[in-house]
């Protein structure tokens, strides 16, 4: 399997339309999850968010110290 012009642009559509990498994957056909994954990154597209959520919320800032 090649990335030929027309499945680039699949794959461009596709990722700003929000697709799920495996679904790219399925609807090209011949390429693996991670194939898609590389060549997203290669292109340059814009990295999505992880979908895994921290379960620790952040830490709030240190309260300044007194000086008496």
């Amino acid at each position: 399997m090649s990335w030929t012009d027309e499945r680039i642009d699949t794959l461009r559509t596709m990722w700003e339309a929000g697709q799920t990498a495996s679904q790219i994957a399925e609807a090209l056909g011949g390429v693996s999850r991670n194939a898609v994954i590389g060549k997203a990154h290669r292109l340059g597209l814009q990295a999505r968010p992880s979908p895994v959520k921290a379960n620790e919320p952040a830490a709030a800032p240190a309260a300044e110290p007194v000086v008496a």
